[in-house]
């Protein structure tokens, strides 16, 4: 009987030694989970950040581009009215025909044709992004 109680008394503690055993494996494993998971959490916030950051430098860049050329194609329009002015005699007359011509697209844009140039921006949009209506 002594035997069986010194066999009973090394079963419970091989038992335990196996259970810290495992419970570090088990603790080891899920920590180490929790580092890798967090790590892609971090890989994926920065990789967020820089598709965010190129989006808005393009925004940016396309904005300034927009008003260099808005900028640029009021002086054409002021240069063009001046030069058919010094033509006609008469500066005014210059600016005069460039305004009558600016407000014969929008009537034409507005009450003729409302749809052309939606139709045409939106083309030309598709045709940029590579798609095929």
């Amino acid at each position: 009987m002594m035997n069986r109680q010194n066999g009973e008394d090394l079963g419970p503690t091989q038992v335990k030694r196996k259970n810290r055993g495992l419970h570090k494996l088990l603790d080891d494993t899920a920590m180490s989970t929790y580092d890798d998971i967090m790590s892609i959490i971090e890989a994926k916030i920065e990789l967020l950040k820089i598709e965010l950051s190129e989006r808005i430098s393009l925004v940016a860049a396309s904005v300034i581009l927009v008003v260099i050329l808005i900028i640029g194609i009021g002086y054409l329009i002021t240069t063009v009215a001046l030069l058919t002015g010094e033509l006609l005699g008469h500066p005014f007359l210059g600016y005069l025909l460039v305004s009558i011509i600016f407000l014969s697209c929008f009537l034409f844009f507005t009450k003729f044709k409302p749809l052309l140039l939606k139709n045409l921006i939106q083309k030309i949009l598709l045709s940029v992004h590579d798609y095929n209506k």
